[in-house]
This record gives structure tokens, C-alpha cells and sequence, in this order.
């Protein structure tokens, strides 16, 4: 069980965002951070008590991005999609996740569990941002990899199997296999190993 802790400057945020929490049997709620005051919070006993922070905060600043990134455990921003900038900024600074503030539950909680293995999370369209490099890499191929095939591609790379892929993405395996094909097509490559090796090559990845 994955303890989560909750922050925002907004009281109705941070009780949306319990609700979230309360409601996955994967979780459990650790409590709520007030961030009106992000720069005094320190090894606070309501820090220590959390796996992960799931963080919600509009109007932040660089500075903001490397408070959270000090504090004793991990965070995942909800952010605007409309700004990838943001998500480059906050990424760079250590934060170890950022994606939609419109994440579905399910979203939330896959990042939630990522965060908590070690990995970097974001979402394919705010990776692009931290990405400069990618869209040379990508144009090296014959047919540029979809939207859809660059998160399957993002999930091959965690390791998961294409029934846990089709979960994570609330589509059928059949049209996983589907993708797969297409993505090994696009990369010249016959096994999910070269695949995300070719990726990782590319920038199409983040690990």
C-alpha cells in the first residue's frame, strides 16, 4: 500500500484530490499539505509520513519546482497540458512527476506507483518539452510513431506486458499487438528489447 500524501494552496483542491486517493484500494491517504507557504515547509512530521505527494499548485515558479524537489518524498504535479513548458521546468528541477491535471483516476494512480518504484512519469505530449531533441530523432524515420504508439512505447519500457498495457490505457490487447506491430514496423526492430533500446536512442523515451 502506497501512502499518498496531498498538496495544494486550495482546501478544495486538496479534498478532490483526497477523494482520489481514498477511492483506489491501491492507496491510502496520508494526509493534506497546505502549499500557501511551499518555502517553510521542511522535515515536517506530515512529510515523513508519505510515500509520494501528489501536488496540485497553479502559478508556480522555478523556485516553487526545487522546494518540492528537496522535500523528503517524491512528488507528482498535476499540471495545465496546454503548458509543457511547465512540465520541463518542474522535471528539471527533480521533480520526479508531472501529467494532466485532467489525469484520470487511473492515470493518477499509475503515476502515483511509478513515482514510488524510482521512475520519471509524464505524459507523452508534456515529454516533448523535455524532449528538444526528439522531433530530429523522429524525423529519421520513414513514418513518425502516433501519439498511441508512443505511449505503448512508454509503457513497453516499463516492463509491462501487453494485457498490463492495455489496462494502463483502457484499450483491448488485441489493439495492444496491434500497435506493437506497428511500432516494431516504424523502428526496423523484431523484439520489445530493440525496440526500447532504438527508443531510448531516439529520445522517444524517458526512463
Amino acid at each position: 500500500m502506497i501512502r499518498v500524501l496531498v498538496g495544494s494552496r486550495s482546501s478544495l483542491v486538496r479534498a478532490a484530490l483526497e477523494s482520489v486517493i481514498r477511492a483506489s484500494p491501491a492507496l491510502e491517504f496520508a494526509g493534506a499539505v497546505d502549499l500557501s507557504h511551499l518555502s517553510s515547509l521542511t522535515l515536517s512530521s506530515s512529510l515523513l509520513s508519505g510515500d509520494v505527494m501528489l501536488i496540485e499548485m497553479a502559478d508556480a515558479t522555478a523556485n516553487d519546482w526545487h522546494v518540492l524537489a528537496d522535500l523528503p518524498v517524491p512528488a507528482v504535479l498535476l499540471l495545465d497540458p496546454a503548458d509543457p513548458a511547465l512540465a520541463g521546468s518542474a522535471l528539471r528541477s527533480g521533480i520526479r512527476g508531472a501529467i494532466s491535471w485532467d489525469a484520470t483516476p487511473q492515470e493518477i494512480e499509475g503515476a502515483v506507483h511509478a513515482v514510488n518504484a524510482g521512475l520519471v512519469v509524464t505524459t507523452p505530449a508534456l515529454l516533448a518539452e523535455l524532449r528538444p531533441d526528439a522531433q530530429t530523432f523522429a524525423e529519421e524515420l520513414a513514418e513518425p510513431l502516433s501519439e498511441r504508439e508512443l505511449e505503448v512505447l512508454d509503457l513497453l519500457a516499463e516492463g509491462l506486458s501487453n494485457k498490463l498495457v492495455a489496462h494502463r490505457l483502457g484499450i483491448s490487447e488485441h489493439t495492444v499487438k496491434t500497435h506493437v506491430a506497428s511500432i516494431f514496423a516504424k523502428l526496423g526492430v523484431s523484439s520489445r528489447t530493440e525496440a526500447v533500446s532504438q527508443a531510448i536512442r531516439r529520445g522517444l523515451v524517458m526512463l
